[in-house]
């Protein structure tokens, strides 16, 4: 039976798949033993391909409304439609009349990175919706406000780490995410091999969880007090070291100030975690030769979770596991530039404008998934009268 080689673009861990073909249909799914990547990896949503392929809903190809109903056309004759009818659209109400809606698939290919930068700038519209704002915009914003570049994202060293502290994040089943490695399963297996410390903090006993040497089960949402009453404890106890950080780091004492009343007796009830253990999790960071702190999904889609984040960042920096080897490093892309702090006056902004109704503000000239309903149907000036995604 034929087989196609492929990779996966419904997350940024882009694994390998190798796809089993019949006819024009996709039959099976599997991992790729051969990609260098992924090594073999697959979740469940690559797994689930065929069925996507299959999905009767699916669209195998364009339609354009006739008549008040959707119909069957070819390619030529949906981008005439869409010419004939942006285009005045626009000149009546300006280009913010068009939203564009970025999903993952956008991201995670070749030509979804490349194109739709030249799209959004031809049609000038400001409405901008991506997947980024419902999953990882919290990371964003809390990078962007500590180290100045939203993308200056420290990932944790996983292959000379000797004690990483996991919080929302399942990489067993994900294959990580935001910090994209091979085989990542494999290393934190490694880790442990070679006397590493393990430590996960989630509501589930997930895989990753019960890999670990310690499953903290917290209660959902409350991470951002879990990491303060760490950062408290640090303080508490003189075990801050910045080492060489300390002449790049502002503002020590008054994140101390700010962490005063979250001692671990004050946060355990609210997080399900009782204060012993939240100061054995803070003498055990401060005490490993080299540490890192990794937060994801599940530290990002709470009520707190840019709080959350900088607080991650902010333990890694006070146990001085920033920027180090076996800590918290700043991973460098084969194809962009480094991250890099703004200039003199040019620090990391947002807000610049915020929503037509609910007034949400813009990060990274992105708008919230949440907002995009209302500004579809809400009447009014700037309301959302065509989308592209």
């Amino acid at each position: 039976m034929p087989t196609a080689l492929r990779i996966c673009p419904l997350c940024e861990a882009t694994c390998g798949l190798t796809l089993t073909i019949e006819g024009s249909r996709v039959t099976g799914a599997r991992g790729d033993r051969e990609d260098v990547f992924s090594q073999g990896f697959i979740c469940p949503k690559g797994a689930a391909l065929p069925e996507v392929d299959a999905d009767p809903d699916r669209l195998r190809g364009p339609l354009v409304r006739k008549d008040g109903r959707l119909q069957e056309a070819t390619w030529e004759e949906a981008f005439d439609t869409i010419a004939a009818r942006i285009r005045p659209l626009i000149e009546e109400y300006g280009p913010d009349a068009v939203g564009i809606v970025l999903g993952n698939p956008n991201v995670h290919t070749m030509a979804g990175a490349l194109y739709p930068p030249l799209l959004i700038g031809a049609l000038r519209t400001r409405n901008l919706f991506t997947a980024s704002t419902i999953d990882q915009m919290p990371k964003h914003v809390s990078s962007g406000l500590l180290f100045g570049d939203p993308f200056a994202i420290p990932v944790p060293d996983l292959d000379r780490t000797d004690h990483l502290l996991i919080l929302g994040a399942n990489p067993l089943d994900s294959n990580g995410s935001l910090c994209t490695a091979p085989d990542f399963p494999g290393r934190l297996k490694a880790l442990r091999r070679r006397g590493g410390t393990l430590t996960v903090v989630d509501p589930r006993r997930t895989r990753t969880a019960r890999l670990a040497d310690r499953h903290v089960a917290i209660r959902p949402g409350a991470d951002a007090l879990l990491l303060a009453a760490l950062v408290h404890t640090l303080f508490e106890e003189d075990l801050t070291d910045l080492g060489p950080l300390a002449a790049q780091v502002e503002g020590v004492e008054e994140v101390r100030e700010a962490v005063r009343d979250f001692r671990p007796e004050a946060v355990a009830e609210a997080c399900d975690v009782d204060a012993d253990t939240i100061r054995v999790l803070a003498r055990e960071l401060a005490a490993a030769p080299t540490a890192a702190v990794y937060g994801r999904m599940g530290s990002s889609t709470v009520a707190h979770g840019t709080l959350g984040n900088w607080l991650v960042d902010v333990l890694n920096i006070l146990t001085g596991n920033l920027d180090r080897a076996g800590g918290a490093l700043f991973p460098l892309s084969a194809t962009a530039p480094a991250p890099r702090p703004a200039g003199p006056g040019r620090g990391f902004a947002l807000g610049r404008r915020h929503s037509r109704v609910s007034h949400h503000p813009e990060v990274k000239g992105e708008l919230p998934m949440v907002a995009l309903a209302e500004e579809i149907e809400t009447p009014g000036e700037g309301r959302i009268r065509a989308l592209v995604t």
